[in-house]
């Protein structure tokens, strides 16, 4: 029977991750990068695709587990009747691309047993395995090839590497799978001074972390975990680490989310700078700037980690999926849909940069000309909008917003650099009449999903967030209210759209988009509403798995998680209303009130 999602617990390298289970299986593995072909394809649980568990023979009497403080580095902890022993699970940032298991014994005598399934190209291909004199495991399939490399005693059965060691107290058998070239051997590494190594990275840069009130452990974890996703050599931030993990057990809601989306730039820019990492969020920025350069007539939602393009959305039919969740997909075809938000948001990612003291990339500003010319018609057509919808293109109030968004933020930049903006200031105000004319249902009191509909959507949140209009606006207020009404469940899950809204083109049935929640702090405490945002922060947080995690949604009626894990967006929510509630001037005031916060600096635009 598969683990649930919330009992897997991430390690990485800051350029591809694996999910190791509380019953020490690691069940997801991608080499060499997060959107490559996995070397375990199991899709949390089917161990015929590749696996590789480390446990003790019989069932232990109690499993713990920890990440070391201030870093990526996993500790599972298992009691048995005989004796304790504590796996360590870590991916070295520095050596090439390795994965460390390192068994030590911390009481007694514990017997115990590995199986290490290995499959290449998303569980398609069986490697061919060579056990040399050394006891090293040699797989090689294609262009691909990993080494495990330990002194436990190992052997072959059934397609399948299997051993049996006993750890004593103070004992340790280190374990180490290393990726490279079919051509050529990748080097050994020394398992303790690779921990060693690893620990001292992770806790000098987790150590740079701000205080933030009762919420410092909890912010440093979602910081830890949104760098584990983050790609080094490009500065890319991947949304998960995985592939078709379900919204709704056995549904056909399974995306591939191992890809960087564009609408979460602002918010991760801003959670970055807010916590003084300023390093992060200039390699994001320029990620960001690369990405989309070109033809604004072609920039999309979401690029590779490197920013590759082509992402075809292809279907694998040899995996069943999480809990039977098919189809698994690989790719994304939503990379191809209209989406008008997101440029509003690479507006926004631009002008909170240059507020900070961020010189800009030399492209930026004619980026920026180009973008406004080809918005300047293109906001007036429907779009897919921010949930991708698969049920044709509407007219969306969320993207009409954000299209506003980069008008606004285009005057304003102009306005710093002594020009008048007045061009897009007066396309801005249009569009902003327009919006609010038919965009708000004055029977409903309240923003509607799109122009003409009665439906409601937890996008609407953001309207007073991105300064569209101040929180306290009564159309503001309705529509919060509105969406107390209809969307928020229980006090504390907001769903998306209403459940009977079947415009997305898919069959009904997912859980509470965690993002959304997010949100409704972030209103409360535009509001004034304090309380009310701390309670619901509070109770957000104590969703997180028992190594601080957060998934991408959660089953409101029994409390798993669902969809892709761990999702960078949740996490980056998670930071940014901690600020938000621990400053006088959060993020969230600080989008809300663009128009009022100074430049740091007057860069010259080019």
């Amino acid at each position: 029977m598969a683990l649930r999602i919330e009992d897997y617990a991430l390690i990485g390298d800051c350029k591809t991750a694996a999910l190791v289970g509380c019953d020490g299986s690691i069940d997801w593995l991608c080499w060499p990068r997060f959107d490559s072909a996995a070397c375990f394809a199991a899709l949390l649980g089917d161990a015929g695709n590749g696996r590789w568990l480390i446990a003790p023979v019989h069932p232990p009497l109690s499993v713990r587990r920890h990440y070391r403080p201030g870093t990526l580095v996993l500790e599972t902890i298992f009691e048995t009747e005989t004796g304790t022993a504590a796996i360590i699970d870590f991916m070295p940032p520095a050596d090439g691309a390795n994965l460390v298991r390192i068994v030590t014994g911390r009481s007694g005598r514990t017997t115990l047993q590995t199986e290490f399934v290995v499959r290449f190209d998303y569980g398609a291909s069986v490697p061919w395995v060579t056990r040399h004199e050394d006891g090293t495991i040699d797989a090689i399939a294609g262009p691909e090839r990993v080494i495990l490399r330990t002194a436990a005693p190992l052997s072959g059965e059934d397609l399948k590497t299997i051993g049996e060691f006993t750890v004593e107290a103070g004992q340790s058998v280190p374990f180490v799978l290393s990726y490279g070239s079919s051509q050529s051997p990748p080097p050994a590494i020394d398992a303790f001074d690779a921990l060693a190594r690893t620990e001292a990275f992770w806790r000098k840069w987790s150590g740079r972390c701000p205080e933030t009130g009762p919420w410092t452990e909890s912010v440093k974890r979602s910081l830890i975990t949104l760098k584990a996703l983050t790609y080094a050599p490009t500065g890319g931030i991947v949304a998960a680490a995985t592939t078709s993990l379900p919204e709704l057990p056995g549904g056909v809601r399974n995306w591939d989310y191992r890809y960087c989306w564009l609408r979460d730039a602002t918010f991760a820019l801003l959670a970055l700078m807010r916590l003084g990492y300023e390093d992060e969020a200039r390699a994001w920025r320029d990620w960001f700037i690369r990405a989309v350069a070109g033809s604004p007539r072609q920039i999309q939602i979401m690029y590779g980690v490197g920013g590759e393009r082509w992402l075809p959305e292809l279907v694998v039919p040899w995996l069943s999926g999480y809990e039977k969740s098919a189809p698994v997909r690989i790719g994304n075809d939503a990379s191809q849909q209209l989406q008008l938000d997101i440029h509003g948001e690479m507006a926004d990612v631009i002008f909170h940069s240059l507020k900070d003291g961020m010189l800009p990339d030399q492209h930026v500003h004619q980026l920026r000309l180009v973008v406004l010319d080809y918005l300047e018609t293109a906001w007036r057509q429907p779009d897919e909008g921010i949930w991708e919808v698969r049920g044709g293109p509407q007219h969306f109030v969320h993207s009409k917003v954000m299209a506003w968004v980069a008008f606004d933020r285009a005057a304003m930049i102009d306005q710093v650099f002594g020009q008048s903006g007045s061009r897009w200031r007066q396309i801005a105000d249009h569009m902003h009449a327009e919006i609010c004319a038919r965009g708000f249902d004055r029977e409903l009191n309240s923003f509607v999903q799109a122009y003409g509909s009665k439906q409601l959507d937890a996008s609407l949140l953001l309207v007073p967030i991105v300064g569209f209009l101040p929180a306290g606006d009564p159309r503001i207020r309705g529509t919060l209210k509105a969406i107390e009404n209809k969307l928020l469940i229980d006090g504390e899950f907001v769903l998306r759209y209403s459940r009977d809204d079947v415009s997305d083109g898919l069959p009904p049935g997912e859980g509470a988009f965690l993002a959304c929640s997010f949100w409704l702090v972030n209103n409360y405490i535009l509001q004034g509403r304090y309380a009310d945002a701390r309670k619901l922060f509070e109770r957000l947080l104590s969703r997180c798995n028992d190594v601080g995690l957060l998934a991408e949604e959660i089953d409101p009626l029994t409390g798993r998680m669902l969809g892709n894990f761990p999702q960078a967006y949740s996490h980056v929510g998670l930071i940014n209303c901690a600020l938000s509630l621990s400053r006088q001037m959060g993020p969230a005031e600080e989008r809300a009130n663009a128009r009022e916060m100074p430049m740091a600096v007057m860069p010259a635009a080019e």
